[in-house]
């Protein structure tokens, strides 16, 4: 009541002042026109780049791409003539600043054509929807894996990266999908055949309102829209054969390898070795809890860890210079939810055009002894953690609850391993695998955290890749900015 009553006095004030004009009312104490005193002023100023501080990420961004080879990008596929509108490397540059800055959705990379001073200074005042936004990121994937081979060559000509170690691992970024989506082969099966029914019931009906000469317009749609699901459980149904026959296969050579060493125990002992007998292994899709998921076929279930609920997911994998830059040097997904079959791939997707590095640093997730005997033959030396608790031995503080019945650690038999654990174990084995937390994991929690992102937009193995590409070649555009400040 009382800023009512205050308002109102205001009104009454201001007629008994009866003040003719606006100007008289500004040179008073209240001032009203300061509104588009201010809309003036931002009139005056048309050039972006005054709203722009001059150490933005946007204009290193700029500059870098500038530098990068674009032949290979493509805008519009099916336009007229050799130029390309929007230009590939405006394009380019407007991803690699989104992606850097928590941006991600083609919508609202196009609202930020609109909204933000620093992409709009990045495209010129120039608004690509974002249908032109999400095929330019879908259709340049060999492009974008250019890009970043040629972004580390950059950062070697800046004197900013010289491959030394390498800190290689993984994390489980969510697929963009629901784990609601998925099925077994069973079901599956029974949901086609419904669908079958369904469609059948319903073309019956349809031709039954052709002889009525009755209006049955939903009916195709209908129809269309149950076909579609046949089609999604016909290409779940494949996927479940061709994991179940990957894992039938390797469950066989198991299963004879166990067959073969218990005869070989029995012809040295001259005894009946002791234990169950192995079981002949289960085959078929029908046998197995493996599910796929309909919305993307290629998503794996996975687990960050004991405490946190399963998601459909892949395994985005990261090679990280640890000796000073922290540039992510190689990059790659994989399916599978483990590490243990990642060593060798992660090694290899270090760029040749960069050079080779000299050693890497990996947990005790990529133990391999046939893999590491490998990759050691090819000049490369490795520091890999035997088991977890060898990485954490040098804690000073262990803040997790002591657990009543902890399993045995499993010993360790095979000689390469054994090597490996006295190496890790010497003074210089510590030092340098002491550098990758430090690394690798700083460079996934920059990627999550400060980045943002957390979820392919995309969906598909090979798209997922791609994205994972972009991602990466952003962070390290991002990183090298950092690294030229200081």
């Amino acid at each position: 009541m009382k800023l009512v009553a205050k308002g109102l006095g205001i009104f009454l004030y201001l007629v008994t002042l009866n003040l003719s004009t606006a100007d008289e009312l500004s040179q008073g104490p209240f001032r009203l026109n300061y509104l588009e005193l201010e809309r003036e002023e931002i009139r005056r100023s048309p050039d972006l780049r005054d709203w722009v501080p001059e150490d933005d990420l946007v204009h290193f961004i700029f500059e870098a791409v500038q530098r990068l080879p674009l032949e290979d990008f493509q805008v519009n596929h099916r336009g007229s003539g050799n130029r390309q509108f929007p230009p590939p490397h405006m394009m380019l540059a407007l991803l690699i600043y989104c992606y850097a800055n928590r941006l991600f959705s083609s919508r609202k990379i196009e609202q930020a054509t609109h909204r933000d001073v620093a992409v709009r200074f990045l495209t010129g005042n120039t608004h690509p929807d974002h249908d032109t936004i999400c095929k330019f990121r879908r259709e340049n994937f060999d492009a974008f894996n250019n890009a970043f081979v040629s972004v580390l060559e950059l950062a070697q000509e800046l004197k900013l990266l010289k491959l030394g170690d390498v800190a290689i691992d993984g994390t489980h970024i969510k697929a963009n999908a629901s784990i609601d989506q998925n099925v077994t082969y069973e079901r599956a099966l029974e949901i086609r055949d419904q669908l079958q029914l369904d469609v059948a019931e319903l073309l019956e009906q349809a031709e039954t309102a052709d002889k009525n000469d009755e209006d049955h317009q939903k009916l195709p749609k209908e129809i269309a829209r149950r076909e579609e699901l046949i089609s999604k459980m016909d290409q779940a149904v494949e996927e479940l054969k061709q994991r179940a026959t990957v894992r039938d296969a390797k469950a066989q050579a198991d299963y004879e390898e166990k067959l073969k060493e218990r005869q070989r125990k029995e012809e040295e002992t001259g005894k009946k070795p002791g234990g169950r007998t192995p079981k002949q292994p289960k085959t078929g899709p029908e046998n197995s809890d493996v599910q796929a998921n309909l919305t993307d076929p290629d998503a794996r279930i996975m687990r960050k860890n004991k405490r946190a609920g399963f998601t459909e997911s892949y395994n985005a994998q990261a090679a990280v210079d640890a000796d000073g830059s922290q540039l992510i040097v190689g990059e790659h997904v994989s399916q599978s939810a483990s590490d243990s079959t990642e060593l060798e791939n992660g090694i290899n997707s270090i760029p040749e055009e960069i050079g080779k590095s000299k050693a890497g640093l990996l947990d005790a997730g990529y133990v391999d002894g046939d893999a590491i005997e490998r990759v050691e033959e090819s000049g490369i030396e490795l520091f890999v953690s035997v088991h977890r608790e060898d990485a954490h031995s040098e804690r000073n503080y262990d803040y997790r609850p002591k657990k009543q019945s902890e399993r045995p650690i499993k010993a360790v038999k095979d000689s390469r391993l054994l090597k490996m654990r006295e190496k890790l174990r010497s003074e210089e084995g510590k030092a340098r695998y002491a550098k990758r937390n430090h690394t690798v994991e700083t460079a996934f929690g920059i990627i999550k955290e400060v980045m943002g992102f957390r979820g392919f937009m995309l969906r598909g193995l090979e798209k997922v890749k791609g994205e994972w590409t972009l991602v990466c070649l952003s962070y390290n555009l991002k990183r090298l900015h950092r690294l030229k400040a200081s």
